[in-house]
């Protein structure tokens, strides 16, 4: 799992098809579907990840680990 920022994980899930719902403070929702859908996840905009927090990000978004690499 890489150490990635959260501007580089925004990107990232951004090309992989979330699109931006809403943000607060240093926080960004992003959600993938129709405006009910409850895939979604909240991608904290710090300066970088702990691997962990990465890979909680990219369980509620339903996105691999590969898939995240590969498109980042």
């Amino acid at each position: 799992m890489p150490r990635v920022a959260g501007t580089v994980a925004r990107g990232t899930l951004e090309r992989l098809g979330l699109e931006r719902v809403r943000q607060r403070g240093s926080h960004v929702v992003l959600r993938k579907g129709p405006p009910d859908a409850v895939v979604g996840c909240v991608v904290p905009l710090h300066d970088e990840f702990a691997v962990g927090t990465l890979a909680g990000i990219l369980r509620q978004a339903g996105v691999s680990a590969e898939e995240f690499v590969a498109n980042r």
